[in-house]
Formats: C-alpha cells, sequence, structure tokens
C-alpha cells in the first residue's frame, strides 16, 4: 500500500508576499489614516482622554464642593468608588450600599472598609435621588464630553490625539480584516504588524507592547499546543478515536462529524474550549492522516471538514453555561451592576442551552453541505488505528496513561484556578502559566523532549494569537470597539431596529460583529455596557435586561468567520490544513443562522417564559 504524504504545513507560511493583494489592506489603512478625524471619533477620543477627570471633578464638587485635586484621602476614594459606578453604567442607591472591598478591587479602586464605610455614608447623606441623579449626569458628561474647540492647551492636545487613536484602530480593523480575507501577507507576520502599528500611531510604546504578546491568553493557546504534541507522540488521539468511532458499523464522514459536534458542543458548557479544541484536534489529525494512509493519496476537503468541525462545535456551547466562558460571568456582573438584575446559574441555563438543541444540527448540515470530501468512508482509517494499537496491546502504555493523567490534572487545575488552587496557594496562577506548566510536566516525566516541541508546536499559531490579544487591547483602550458599536446602532436605529426584537437584532448584530475581530471576554466587555445601556433606555424594569445579557454572550461565542476570533479558531489552524477562506465557507453562513436561531428563541421561548419578577418587554 503506498503511503499518503502526512506531512503538511499551514498553507500560507510557504508563499511570499503577494504585493497586488498586499495593496488592498495597505490602502484601505491608508485611506483613513489620511481622511479626517470625523466628530463622532473626536467624541469618543474626549471620553477617552478627559472621561475621568470630567467625572471626578463633577462628583467631587456635588459631594464635597471642592476640586478632586484638594481631596483628602478618603474623600478621594469615595469620588473613585463612585466614579466606578458611573464606568460601569451603575448607578442604584442600593447597588452603591452593597459594595465591599472585593468589589472596589475589581474596580480598581484600592480602599479599606473604613474608607469604603465613609464613602457610603456620603451617599446616604445626599439620599437616593439625589446620589442617582448625581452618577447620572456625571456619566451623561462623560459621554458627551467637550468639544475640542472649547478646550485649550494640555487638554485639547490629548483629546486631538485621542480622536486620533480611535481613527488609527479602526484603520488597524481594516488592515488586518484585509490581510485576513486576501492572505496576501503569512499570517503570523500581521500579527507583529498590529504592534509595529499600534507603535507607529502612538497607541502603544515599547514598555506596554511586549506585555500584550506575551498575555497569559498566548501561555495557554502554547501549553494547549505542548498538549497535543504529547498526545500524539504516545499515541493517546488513536486510542481515544478509536474510543469515539470504533464502534460504528458504518464510519462515514456526516456519522464522524457529528458524534465530534455531539460530544464536544456540551462539553464547552462545563470545559474550557481550548482544552477541548487542543485535546480534539489530534484525533481530527489521526483520523485524516490514516485515511490518506489507507487509501494512498491526499485529501485535503477531508482534512478541512475535520479541522472546521472540531473548531466549530468548539464555540457552540460556551455561553450556554456560566461555567463556560468568563463573558458570561461578565454579562451577570453587568446585568447586576448596572440594574441590580441577579441572574442565577441555573436560570441562565434554563433560558440558553434550548439554543444548543438547534444550532448543533444546523452546524453539522452547513458543515457538510459546504466541504465534500472524496474519501467519505473512514472506515480504512479505523480498521487502521486498530491494527496499530493491537500491535501495542489491549492495554494502555505506561506513557498513554502519564500523558492522560497530566492532561487530566491541568484539566483539574483550570476549574479550580480562581478558588481552590488560589485559596491553597495563595497565587493567581492564570490558566495560561497552569498550561505551560503541564507542557513542563510532559518534560519531566520523559513523555517528550523540547525537540518534540520545536517541531510540534505551531509557532506561528502562537504568535498569531498573541497578536490577537494586543489587537482586542487596542480596540478597547483607545475607543474603537465603542466607535464601531456606536455606529452599527447609529445605522440601525433608523431602520425601526431600536426597541423590541429589533433592538435584540441590532445588540447581537454588534457582538457578533466585534467578537470576530477580538476575544469574546473583551468583546463582551466592551459592548456589554452599550447593548444592556440601549435595553434598559428603551425598555426600563422589563426582562429585555437579562435577555439583552444572555443574548450578549450567546452571540459573543458566534466567531466563526476569522482565525484570531477565539482560541479554538487559533488552535486547529495549527493542524496546518486550513486556510483563512475555509472558515469563512462555512462559518459566514453559520454566523447568520445562528444569529437568526437567536433571534427566534428571544421572540418565543423567552418571551413565553418571561423573567421572574419583571415584566415583558
Amino acid at each position: 500500500m503506498t503511503q499518503a504524504k502526512t506531512e503538511h504545513k499551514a498553507t500560507g507560511y510557504d508563499r511570499y508576499i503577494d504585493w497586488k493583494k498586499f495593496l488592498i489592506p495597505l490602502i484601505l489603512f491608508a485611506a483613513i489614516i489620511a481622511m479626517p478625524v470625523p466628530d463622532s471619533m473626536m467624541k469618543v477620543g474626549s471620553e477617552v482622554a478627559l472621561g475621568s477627570k470630567l467625572v471626578r471633578q463633577n462628583i467631587a464638587q456635588q459631594v464635597f464642593n471642592s476640586d478632586y485635586a484638594d481631596l483628602n484621602q478618603w474623600q478621594g476614594q469615595t469620588v473613585q468608588l463612585m466614579e466606578a459606578c458611573v464606568n460601569k453604567a451603575s448607578f442604584g442607591y442600593d447597588n452603591f450600599m452593597k459594595r465591599d472591598v472585593k468589589w472596589a478591587k475589581k474596580a480598581g479602586v484600592s480602599t479599606n472598609k473604613t474608607n469604603l464605610e465613609k464613602a457610603k455614608a456620603e451617599a446616604q447623606r445626599l439620599g437616593k435621588a439625589a446620589f442617582e441623579s448625581m452618577l447620572q449626569s456625571a456619566h451623561k458628561l462623560k459621554k458627551e464630553g467637550v468639544p475640542v474647540d472649547q478646550l485649550e492647551g494640555t487638554d485639547r492636545k490629548r483629546v486631538i490625539d485621542a480622536g486620533f487613536q480611535v481613527k488609527a484602530a479602526v484603520a488597524l480593523v481594516a488592515f488586518v480584516v484585509g490581510c485576513f480575507l486576501t492572505e496576501a501577507l503569512p499570517l503570523p507576520m500581521v500579527a507583529f504588524c498590529i504592534g509595529i502599528i499600534g507603535m507607529l500611531t502612538g497607541i502603544l510604546d515599547r514598555e506596554t507592547i511586549a506585555p500584550l504578546y506575551w498575555s497569559d491568553a498566548t501561555w495557554f493557546i502554547m501549553g494547549s499546543l505542548m498538549f497535543a504534541v504529547a498526545f500524539v507522540k504516545t499515541g493517546v488521539d488513536r486510542r481515544i478515536a478509536l474510543m469515539m468511532f470504533g464502534r460504528l458499523k458504518t464510519p462515514s464522514i456526516r456519522w464522524v462529524t457529528l458524534i465530534i459536534i455531539l460530544i464536544i458542543s456540551p462539553l464547552t458548557m462545563f470545559m474550557s474550549d481550548h482544552a477541548l479544541a487542543a485535546m480534539f484536534l489530534p484525533i481530527g489529525i489521526v483520523l485524516y492522516t490514516m485515511t490518506t494512509s489507507a487509501m494512498g493519496e491526499d485529501d485535503p476537503e477531508l482534512a478541512k471538514i475535520l479541522m472546521i468541525t472540531i473548531c466549530m462545535a468548539c464555540n457552540l456551547g460556551g455561553s450556554l453555561a456560566p461555567s463556560g466562558a468568563a463573558r458570561n460571568i461578565i454579562m451577570m456582573s453587568y446585568a447586576e451592576d448596572m440594574f441590580g438584575v441577579t441572574i442565577g446559574f441555573g436560570q441562565w441555563m434554563i433560558y440558553c442551552v434550548p439554543f444548543l438543541f438547534f444550532v448543533m444540527p444546523l452546524t453539522w448540515f452547513v458543515i457538510n453541505w459546504r466541504f465534500k470530501p472524496k474519501f467519505t468512508d473512514l472506515g480504512p482509517a479505523i480498521g487502521y488505528v486498530k491494527s496499530q494499537i493491537a500491535t501495542e496491546g489491549s492495554g494502555w502504555t505506561k506513557q498513554q496513561i502519564v500523558s492522560v493523567t497530566i492532561f487530566l490534572l491541568m484539566l483539574f487545575s483550570w476549574i479550580t484556578e480562581n478558588n481552590l488552587i488560589y485559596s491553597l496557594t495563595g497565587i493567581r496562577f492564570g490558566i495560561g502559566v497552569l498550561a505551560v506548566i503541564g507542557g513542563l510536566a510532559y518534560i519531566l516525566a520523559g513523555v517528550v523532549n523540547w525537540r518534540d516541541y520545536q517541531t510540534g508546536v505551531d509557532w506561528g499559531v502562537v504568535w498569531l494569537y498573541a497578536g490577537a490579544i494586543a489587537f482586542g487591547r487596542i480596540l478597547t483602550s483607545t475607543g474603537g470597539a465603542y466607535w464601531i458599536a456606536q455606529s452599527i446602532i447609529d445605522l440601525t436605529v433608523p431602520l425601526g431596529l431600536g426597541s423590541g426584537l429589533g433592538l435584540f437584532l441590532s445588540g447581537n448584530v454588534i457582538t457578533a460583529f466585534i467578537t470576530q475581530l477580538m476575544a469574546d471576554g473583551p468583546a463582551c466587555a466592551a459592548v456589554g455596557p452599550v447593548t444592556l445601556a440601549m435595553a434598559g433606555l428603551v425598555h426600563p424594569g422589563t426582562s429585555m435586561v437579562p435577555f439583552t445579557a444572555m443574548s450578549t454572550a450567546i452571540a459573543s461565542s458566534l466567531a466563526y468567520c476569522l482565525i484570531i476570533g477565539t482560541p479554538p479558531n487559533a488552535i486547529v489552524y495549527a493542524s496546518g490544513y486550513l486556510e483563512q477562506k475555509d472558515y469563512l465557507r462555512a462559518g459566514a453562513i453559520l454566523l447568520v443562522t445562528n444569529l437568526a436561531v437567536l433571534m427566534l428563541m428571544a421572540a418565543f421561548y423567552w418571551n413565553w417564559l418571561g423573567f421572574p419578577g419583571m415584566p415583558g418587554y
């Protein structure tokens, strides 16, 4: 039997630059940079540059009848605590009176219990109505800012610079999306371009750029790929593949993709989607390599359908339980901070889990429609795996047991990192550091050596996602993400999409667009206050508020179209079998269909179920 070529490198890595295609993102970037800064961008720049100063000064005058600079320590902390409420659009007096030192720390205010009680006493002195009115007026002042022509000196320069940075961030979006769609430049180099452009435009400096690229998320991607290397070397991928598909009487590609979706998608409600992508990536690779080895020729389309199935399955269920992703907790916190609406763990699942029952078959159908492999019978691959395992013996080898044990220990540590491990050690490791500890554990256990990591880990993908983290930070820190969200609102409201289901659609479209460009957590952090504020303004005190929190979290998981949208996209790209256009082949359709499912669920299921203690919208 002729052996198929199994070594495969990422398609874009072997290409040289295509200057004709590269001119497209360059021209887009240059055109945006050359245009005058629009008033809408200057307004956002004013909020970014002077918002904190205006809010603090306004609150200091109303509470203490003094300039902020002249306040003593506890008075300054009181103003900062109230400013934190303004930043979260949380104007409720009752909410403020429930704040504790832990909340203050998360909000970036260094205070103690004594000073916090003094702050609450000042709020009590003002009274509920006056306190809430003060915060709302401070929030309005922050959003409106001060027109640049009314400013002088340093403040004027700061606003002009901040307005330019908003424009630069939007130009960077055009450049990055253009590079991804044309693939004119190797994608890891696009990641480096993000940092270079950030420095050239004054958004970043040399002190801030390096930490952005070497974040906890980057470490997690690196550690996840190390796990995959260990699974492949020890043959754990073959064992798991046989457990999943070995009993199928007809192991066709349709059955295999269905099983992958049915297994991965529900697990993402309770396990990290990053870890699942890293775990199942070797399984997809082994199914492909064994099939082509058995058949004697390559079938790129088969590799694509297996990889994209793993990728999309990892993106389906994470928003359907609070434990699935940080974005869910972010939206739950926003709903409580801004409106005092508490959404319980079980409540979240009752409202959101039905989404999965509809999108799983849809995802399976779209993927099998868009990808047509030449080899649809994976029986030879399963037989090949069985024959290889037979040579190892019926039981698991020592190396395989060690590999799985290390992985399970790391999985347990990821789940408990924020509570159990922190309480025992007093150290917040972060899931990225724990992932690299797992990679080190494989070395210490003698499972792999450094050469395995050097050749088996796609370091281009590590840097690609590092660039994605920097990209997301640029969009949020400059106000670029907020400007894009606000621009979409300005376009949709005149179309009658400013209330009811139209408001849901507007918010979901905003979130779905932003999450293609940055990780889901930062997307929720940037867009969540916008969508919730819209809901609270148009439908105050109704179930629109908690349902908007849930729909925003779900929409942020629809990162199907770009490699940088979510870690599973980047991890699966490391297989080397996918191009950017392959994500669009299925992802563009799934984005529309799954948004439609979300809208139908809001229109019928959520509306029928209602939210306890709140009228419908």
